[in-house]
């Protein structure tokens, strides 16, 4: 893990070199603020249900637009070809990026953490759904950074590695809402499929094991299927 370390350090560094991330968690924080107090008064409840419920379709374009560079820009750039060059393994390249993905989505949600405080003093608020809200919260955050990296690994070009990994991860969060047209044959494997069927479950205090296989599956396909990409072009 020691090659894994190294590759993380630098990727997580990078972030915050360019003005990217700044703006990326700006505009995440200003529209989770917006859409959570915007409706949070006309409810009267002290529960943080709204703010979950919309998480999901913000992750679809934040995560891909943190995750596009990872491998995309480095490619385009030439300095991929360096770090092939270095003593690390595919594994420690993917982890490594990965986990830098990953921590830069918990430093996303970190703030957020105020409106569970906020809500506490004015109301009684249940802690159980909101931390398996903020569980589930990571455990989407690490399946669509995986499919975000799986992006990125396939182009050299950041745009197209955005559009790739924003469009499977808005058509996991949305498959379960576009159900009522098919032959009910079927809707329960789709249901399975949609990650924002997985996600809410937790949001609401669920923790169902199946949930949890499903992210798991899900960061785990990703990660051996990017493994398998830049083996095949190394």
């Amino acid at each position: 893990m020691h090659g894994a370390w190294q590759v993380f350090h630098k990727d997580f560094k990078v972030f915050f070199v360019s003005p990217i991330a700044y703006i990326v968690i700006s505009i995440f924080l200003v529209l989770c603020g917006w859409f959570f107090f915007s409706t949070f008064f006309l409810f009267g409840q002290a529960e943080l249900r709204n703010f979950f419920s919309l998480l999901p379709l913000l992750f679809s374009f934040v995560i891909p637009a943190v995750t596009m560079r990872l491998f995309a820009e480095e490619r385009n750039t030439g300095s991929y070809e360096l770090l092939l060059t270095l003593p690390l393994s595919g594994w420690d390249v993917v982890l490594g990026k990965f986990l830098s993905a990953l921590a830069f989505v918990a430093m996303m949600l970190l703030p957020t953490l105020l409106y569970a405080v906020c809500i506490s003093r004015v109301g009684d608020l249940d802690w159980g759904p909101v931390v398996g809200g903020y569980l589930g919260a990571l455990l989407l955050g690490a399946a669509f950074s995986g499919i975000g990296l799986l992006a990125s690994s396939l182009t050299r070009n950041q745009i197209v590695a955005f559009i790739i990994g924003m469009a499977v991860c808005f058509t996991l969060t949305l498959l379960d809402k576009m159900l009522f047209f098919l032959p009910k044959s079927i809707l329960g494997v789709l249901q399975f499929l949609g990650a924002d069927f997985h996600f809410q479950n937790f949001a609401r205090g669920v923790l169902d094991s199946r949930d949890l296989l499903y992210f798991l599956s899900v960061w785990f396909l990703a990660i051996v299927a990017t493994h398998r990409v830049i083996q095949e072009k190394r």
